[in-house]
């Protein structure tokens, strides 16, 4: 029944993201593409396969840096640590398990979650596994930690503590998920004292991670609708946890900001986004389900701008470079926009078989994983 209830999710997954209509009719297809002159110039540092990538699953899989070190996994359970200015391999890693969320780095470990449920650790400097844990359900986003414990989610919306050393359980946090939900969840957001995660109902919650008991909650989105396709509001891209605020995307529902100690509502203003934002500037990024790319400013929720040119194009979470602002698409297509007024400044195509992952900016570099596993260093020239 499990598998059965994953496949139609995924089916639903992408039929929602290709704009499918459940009454049958011919949708728009996507939005052409749009000739420009280039402003600015990338230069490709290193370029490296990653094994089969995202995998014929709708997965999620992103890098992570950490200090000079960046750490990619395929669907199919390869692990690989690189020094991120050369590209070279530092270690490589065969778990021959179904990687399905990851990779989170931190503390020492590199952690992974898999569509049957087991939470793999291991060491961030040898690849050598630490332990694996199981919990009750797929793990469709990286594990997080604070050095003590490792959170994880899982889809259907518990968030569970295990021990960082020994991969016990210390406690798990339920919840009642949707009844119909988008495949896909938030990372969750581990500091030392408290945990925050995104819930398939539109509700926020933050947890303390020594004992597991609720500190806050708070109802972002309200599912509206007569049909259980309409009252989806899944937080599934991932939060932003910038000085005191939390901001939050959800699909059909709002982007809003949070005051991370009390949970109290700042902002919010009606949106829909299935991936994350990005901030720079004192601004805010977000690409609308619908395809397109919008400025936010962080303290009002005001529109700055927004790039309707990119409609039905299945956009990744956006990143900001400098100052622009850089998604990528379905096709494999990189676009950069410019952070002042939303133009294109720059477009190349990095990965045929698309780009889902949200690319990654570290110091002025930037890594982009395609679905097709290939995994590029970028720079601006």
């Amino acid at each position: 029944m499990k598998l059965f209830r994953n496949l139609t999710v995924v089916a639903l997954t992408a039929a929602i993201m290709m704009g499918c209509s459940s009454k049958g009719k011919k949708e728009l297809p996507p939005a052409e593409l749009v000739k420009f002159p280039a402003e600015i110039a990338l230069k490709k540092e290193w370029s490296r396969s990653i094994g089969n990538g995202q995998g014929k699953l709708w997965n999620n899989l992103e890098p992570a840096v950490e200090g000079g070190h960046i750490y990619a996994a395929d669907a199919e359970g390869v692990v690989v640590a690189m020094d991120r200015y050369s590209g070279a391999i530092e270690w490589k890693k065969k778990l021959k398990l179904p990687v399905s969320g990851g990779v989170g780095v931190a503390e020492g470990m590199v952690m992974l979650g898999t569509l049957e449920g087991t939470v793999i650790v291991l060491d961030q400097y040898t690849g050598e596994e630490k332990w694996r844990a199981q919990v009750p359900s797929e793990v469709l986003s990286a594990p997080g930690t604070n050095g003590d414990v490792v959170i994880v989610q899982t889809q259907d919306d518990r968030l569970i503590a295990l021990d960082a050393s020994t991969g016990e359980q210390r406690w798990i946090y339920e919840n009642n998920p949707a009844v119909l939900s988008l495949r896909g969840t938030s990372k969750p957001i581990v500091t030392q004292y408290v945990v925050f995660a995104g819930l398939s109902t539109g509700k926020v919650i933050a947890v303390d991670t020594q004992r597991g008991l609720p500190v806050w909650e708070q109802q972002v989105a309200i599912p509206s609708g007569r049909t259980e396709l309409e009252r989806m509001v899944d937080i599934d891209g991932d939060m932003l946890l910038v000085g005191p605020q939390l901001f939050i995307t959800s699909y059909q529902g709002q982007i809003a900001a949070l005051d991370a100690q009390t949970g109290q509502i700042m902002f919010q203003r009606e949106a829909s986004s299935y991936v994350g934002a990005a901030e720079g500037y004192g601004n805010l990024y977000v690409s609308l389900a619908e395809g397109a790319v919008q400025a936010l400013d962080e303290r009002s929720a005001t529109v700055l701008w927004k790039n309707d040119s990119l409609l039905r194009r299945q956009l990744s979470a956006p990143a900001a470079l400098s100052s622009y602002v850089v998604v990528g698409d379905f096709q494999g297509y990189l676009h950069i926009l410019s952070q002042v007024d939303g133009r294109f400044v720059y477009r190349d195509r990095v990965d045929s078989k698309g780009l889902r992952a949200q690319p990654i900016v570290v110091d002025g570099w930037m890594y982009v994983y395609g679905n097709g596993g290939k995994l590029v260093a970028l720079t601006i020239k």
